[in-house]
């Protein structure tokens, strides 16, 4: 079963994005994370047997927007061994979008 305490993602395309660190508890999932636009994101919620996270997140950007909304990372294991998470998500309220993206393992 797939353990994400002290896993380190950042979304794929930029060395630039913010890394996030996971911590775990049992199967309750969440993470912290800051850096270029934003000032403080957090998630937290739950993980599935087969590893899938199920998160609600909060996003603080720099220019004072708070974004909210849900998220579902279904894992994936890359060629050289480290997890990909391919995101499912929503955001709630002036915010509103749906879309995919991905965040890698960083060692």
């Amino acid at each position: 079963m797939l353990d994400y305490d002290g896993k380190k993602f950042r979304k794929t395309g930029s060395e630039s994005n913010p890394v996030t660190v996971y911590r775990q508890d049992g199967d309750v999932v969440w993470s912290e994370f800051a850096g270029g636009e934003v000032l403080r994101g957090s998630t937290a919620g739950t993980r599935a047997a087969d590893g899938t996270l199920h998160l609600g997140y909060t996003i603080v950007l720099a220019g004072g927007d708070v974004i909210s909304g849900h998220t579902v990372n279904t894992p994936e294991v890359t060629e050289d061994g480290r997890v990909r998470l391919r995101e499912v998500w929503e955001r709630y309220g002036p915010h509103a979008a749906t879309g995919v993206s991905y965040l890698e393992e960083v060692t």
